[in-house]
């Protein structure tokens, strides 16, 4: 009576054998990663496709790069305008805010003496009229004593005003000198180096010929006193 079949009888043991050993050869990370490849080395076409794959994936993640890297710089020249926006309209606020007061006290100072000097020349004018008022040849030998009295009382008092206006506007003493802050500069420099005693004679050279006019004018009365 022959002996009831096995299976295993018909099993091939050198084939499974084999197969055990290529699925060994495979790396457990491309069967994990590909669960749909057989269990078998990847082939030279697979390779380099798989290698095509990852040069792509490089250049994209360059390109990526760049345009990060170009919204960087863009972000850093923003910000580099805003702070110097900010920056400049700090500084300009400022400069402008102090140029508003200074020109605004220069206005005023410029204001008063241009009043000033309107004042001046109003006196120059008169003065000068004066002395063209004087007539030489309407002098009498009875009036021209009184008349030179009259006539030297107008020159001393001309003189008296360009003196005083020599001390306070230096244009008349220096024509070049036009600007208004060197002449108030040089003015206060010439005031402030002043001695007492130079005041002193100062103030006598502003005097005697008022006290020289008056004293001719006591001696013509004294003569005509006396003829009398």
């Amino acid at each position: 009576m022959t002996a009831p079949l096995d299976e295993t009888d018909f099993v091939d043991r050198d084939l499974q054998a084999g197969q055990k050993s290529r699925t060994a050869t495979v790396p457990s990370s491309v069967v994990a990663a590909n669960p749909g490849i057989p269990a078998r080395p990847p082939t030279r076409e697979e390779l380099e496709a798989r290698a095509d794959q990852a040069q792509s994936r490089i250049v994209e993640l360059k390109r990526a790069q760049e345009e990060l890297e170009r919204e960087r710089v863009a972000l850093e020249e923003a910000r580099r305008r805003r702070q110097e926006f900010e920056t400049g309209r700090v500084e300009m606020l400022q400069h402008l805010t102090r140029g508003v007061g200074l020109l605004e006290k220069a206005e005023m100072d410029a204001r008063r003496d241009a009043e000033q000097m309107a004042k001046t020349l109003v006196g120059f004018r008169e003065a000068l009229d004066k002395l063209q008022a004087i007539k030489e040849d309407s002098w009498t030998a009875e009036t021209w004593g009184t008349e030179l009295t009259k006539a030297l009382t107008v020159v001393e008092n001309a003189r008296m005003e360009w003196n005083a206006a020599s001390l306070k506007w230096l244009q008349l003493t220096n024509p070049q000198g036009n600007d208004p802050a060197v002449a108030q500069a040089a003015g206060s420099d010439l005031l402030g180096q002043r001695t007492f005693g130079e005041w002193c004679r100062i103030g006598f050279a502003l005097t005697w010929p008022l006290a020289l006019v008056t004293l001719l004018a006591l001696g013509l009365l004294g003569a005509v006193l006396l003829r009398r």
